[in-house]
């Protein structure tokens, strides 16, 4: 059971340091960006910092899935995936594969190069775009989180 606790730990610290740091991009970051008089300046600050993000985000996603398969694998769960009532494994699960493709997938491939070429046509509709994006990821993992918390103390929803 020790190695099963040290995995809750490292999962809700890891869930913690990333979707806490998607928080602060999303409701800080980005907003203090958007109002910046310099359109030039906005796209060079938020790739510096969004780029620091970035390993910290690939750690915590590769923690909080490993640690969450671990659990799964430990008190041999995986039956839960067929029951309504677990939806928010079905939550997390998703969040976790968006972000993991996001961050190691569409990122690398496509994405990095999408920003920078619309930030440089239209910087202000760029950052109206990735707000929500963010926005929407953030609503997601929050919905997710709570169904979590909730759940794993007990309220299911059925």
């Amino acid at each position: 059971m020790e190695k099963y606790a040290f995995a809750r730990v490292v999962h809700i610290i890891a869930i913690v340091l990333w979707i806490g740091g998607v928080a602060m991009v999303t409701t800080v970051l980005l907003p203090a960006i958007r109002r910046m008089a310099s359109k030039d300046d906005r796209v060079a600050i938020f790739d510096k910092i969004e780029s620091r993000f970035a390993l910290q985000a690939k750690i915590t996603t590769v923690l909080t899935g490993a640690s969450g398969f671990y659990m799964l694998y430990y008190i041999d769960a995986w039956s839960r995936y067929a029951e309504l009532r677990y939806w928010w494994m079905h939550a997390m699960t998703i969040v976790w594969v968006i972000f993991t493709l996001v961050l190691f997938v569409f990122e690398p491939l496509f994405l990095h190069r999408l920003f920078e070429k619309h930030a440089g046509i239209n910087p202000t509709r760029t950052f109206a775009i990735v707000f929500r994006l963010h926005l929407v990821l953030l609503a997601l993992s929050l919905v997710a989180i709570a169904g979590a918390v909730a759940g794993s103390h007990g309220w299911l929803l059925f």
